[in-house]
């Protein structure tokens, strides 16, 4: 990776923090974290996410490859038009996430700046005769992220997004309500994904300068990404490198809703997205976390969360059941936090979160419901020999 893409301009504006572990690169805060999260919802902010990785694909065969192998329907993608799709293995868990925007020549995959490579190898692999050509285009274009309500506040902020060919790139998050063909399984009665208006703009990477000296003089303002994160967990927005791991399908983080078509054709790993969607039952479920602010202590990856088991001579004890996948501190809600855990948990007994050796309490908000699975509803034969009651 060049300096160009490891040494963002924004990180030499005043009270920049850097950000570390996935996110190093670009800024954490640049300041206050919380006046950020309001800055960033009324659509007066932006944040640098330059660090992220571009992939193109062109060629007449992209769309129907990439809908060939990926889990959403993309075949008639309309120029300008956003979506969200998965790489899933054979056994259906999820390798890549991408963000997918066409402009009418060329597919543009935003991705994680660590999953570029592997993605783009197996891309490479699986070309065969296909006319199509995979490029890396991460030093030629940065991304920019805003919660522009609406077209009117993304248009006020005057970006200087990348229209190569003469289409826009700018990819608006699907994650707002349930794509075409996606499938819900929070039981919420008001989504809170309701209120993620969230946009990611390629933008030259070469106007990244002038783009930070205009922030600099205080129009758009910045936020870095510690805001960002928490008003993706409060929307319960699932993110591919913190939220899954080696294990994840997409039924356990809801992504059914927004990356996954379930009536389009063959793709690796449907058999395990139909079956466990239509007959079974997803192994773990993401749920939100209210975490105990009274100590000031905040969970971070991979901390363990536990739930109370009460034997039955009624001595009480507490079993590993899921651990954090993203934590942060919001400006409405206080300490929350994303976690995976067991799908037998019940969603009304205490759990506690262990962090920095400190035992936190947690109150269990579902987001994938205990139930999650089984659509199909096929009635249960009686055992052969079962005799009724």
């Amino acid at each position: 990776m060049t300096d160009t893409m490891t040494s963002s301009p924004f990180l030499g504006l005043p009270a920049a923090v850097p950000a570390d572990g996935l996110d190093a690169g670009v800024a954490a805060h640049y300041g206050n974290p919380m006046v950020e999260q309001r800055q960033l919802l009324a659509g007066t902010a932006i944040v640098d996410l330059s660090h992220r990785g571009v992939l193109s694909v062109t060629g007449p065969d992209r769309l129907s490859w990439l809908n060939s192998m990926t889990s959403q329907a993309l075949d008639r993608l309309a120029p300008g038009e956003s979506s969200e799709t998965l790489v899933l293995d054979s056994n259906g868990r999820v390798e890549y996430d991408a963000r997918v925007i066409d402009d009418g020549v060329t597919t543009w995959l935003l991705l994680e700046a660590a999953e570029l490579p592997g993605l783009k190898a197996w891309l490479e692999r699986m070309r065969f005769m296909l006319r199509v050509e995979v490029a890396d285009e991460t030093e030629n274009y940065a991304t920019i992220g805003s919660m522009a309500p609406d077209a009117a506040a993304l248009a006020a902020l005057a970006l200087p997004v990348a229209a190569p060919n003469g289409v826009p790139l700018a990819w608006t998050d699907p994650w707002t309500t349930v794509a075409p063909g996606g499938w819900q399984y929070a039981a919420a009665d008001e989504h809170p994904a309701s209120a993620w208006h969230w946009h990611e703009l390629l933008v030259p990477r070469s106007a990244l300068g002038a783009l930070a000296e205009r922030v600099a003089a205080g129009e758009p303002a910045a936020a870095g990404t510690l805001a960002l994160e928490a008003l993706r967990i409060a929307a319960w927005r699932p993110r591919l490198a913190l939220d899954g791991d080696d294990r994840t399908i997409p039924h356990e983080l809801d992504w059914l809703r927004s990356a996954v078509h379930l009536s389009k054709g063959c793709y690796r790993g449907q058999e395990t997205v139909a079956k466990v969607h239509n007959l079974g039952h997803p192994p773990r479920r993401l749920v939100m976390l209210h975490l105990d602010g009274s100590d000031t202590i905040l969970p971070v990856h991979g901390d363990e969360v536990l739930a109370e088991k009460v034997r039955p001579e009624t001595e009480a004890e507490w079993k590993t059941v899921g651990q954090i996948t993203s934590a942060a501190l919001h400006h409405e809600l206080g300490p929350i936090a994303l976690a995976v855990v067991k799908r037998a948990v019940p969603t009304d007994i205490p759990l506690e979160v262990h962090a920095h050796g400190e035992k936190v309490a947690a109150a269990q908000q579902a987001i994938v419901p205990t139930d999650a699975g089984a659509a199909a509803n096929i009635p249960r034969l009686p055992r052969l020999g079962a005799r009724g009651v």
